[in-house]
């Protein structure tokens, strides 16, 4: 028996329209990274980095993983093409050569900028530190495990490392000597532990400065995801979104951190890969060079 004509036709009408893709399933690393507030900025900055490459690339649902991972569990899922697809995290050659990393800096290198903590009562034994020699003769403290202790061991530092929840207690008790936060970090942590700590404080005159460039990484194989945070990342440079987001986050970090009138020390970063875009100027902050602009 022939089909009806009605059906036939509403077949060829079905054949002709364009298949609807599924949406592209983006999962970041949950609970321990994804959660942290400290990392809304990132999140946002996927999120519209994603929306903007629409239009090109097709719908995409933006989730944190069901479990949660400490960045070595995260990358080691992305690495085995595990629960996660993409991750954010420092860089290092090893990372870059496991992972597949978009290089463009998700805090324009704000976190080479680092503000230590220290006992209050001390402040005067820092202000004599005018050079990395004068600095080696004071203990660093970093937690467990993070990237900035190679940094600071291969500049002829002593570094003591313990959890994060007991640096705090560590260094107003002289355990070691300063804790070294980044900018964005230093005011909201004091403001969070000195209460159980009344000994904690600012250091009020030095600054660190090492690069330290933070990057989103996908899997190895993974290059269409890549490719399309890498584009959706790089339309947020030139239409100004990526700027106005790094200063609704950080202006009065850097403003009140006064970069500067602070006396710069420089540390070399052994885990720089060569790859690094040093050359784009634009990336990455200059304390010198880059002011807030007017608010609106």
């Amino acid at each position: 028996m022939r089909p009806p004509l009605r059906a036939l036709l509403l077949c060829c009408l079905l054949a002709t329209l364009p298949l609807i893709a599924a949406p592209l399933q983006v999962v970041y690393p949950g609970g321990e990274a994804g959660a942290d507030p400290r990392f809304a900025e990132i999140r946002e900055l996927l999120t519209i980095a994603l929306q903007k490459t629409e239009p090109r690339y097709g719908p995409f649902v933006l989730k944190a993983s069901a479990m949660a991972m400490t960045e070595s569990r995260a990358q080691a899922e992305l690495e085995r093409g595990g629960d996660i697809n993409v991750m954010w995290s420092s860089t290092s050659n090893y990372k870059e050569h496991a992972l597949l990393p978009i290089r463009i800096d998700l805090y324009k290198g704000l976190l080479g900028y680092r503000i230590a903590l220290i006992d209050g009562r001390r402040q005067k034994e820092f202000d004599r530190i005018r050079t990395l020699a004068d600095l080696s003769r004071f203990k660093i403290g970093q937690g467990i495990g993070w990237g900035d202790i190679s940094v600071y061991e291969a500049n002829g530092l002593t570094v003591t490392a313990a959890s994060y929840n007991n640096l705090f207690a560590m260094v107003s008790q002289d355990r070691f000597d300063m804790f070294p936060r980044g900018v964005g970090e230093v005011f909201p942590e004091y403001e969070a532990w000195h209460a159980r700590n009344p000994n904690l404080a600012v250091e009020r005159h030095l600054l660190f400065y090492y690069t330290w460039p933070y990057y989103l990484f996908c899997n190895r194989r993974d290059h269409q995801l890549a490719k399309r945070l890498r584009d959706g990342l790089q339309q947020m440079r030139e239409d100004g979104s990526f700027d106005a987001i790094f200063w609704r986050y950080h202006r009065a970090a850097i403003q009140e951190a006064q970069l500067t009138q602070r006396r710069v020390i420089r540390l070399s970063n052994p885990l720089l890969p060569v790859d690094t875009p040093l050359q784009d100027l634009p990336m990455w902050f200059d304390p010198q060079r880059d002011h807030p602009p007017a608010a609106r």
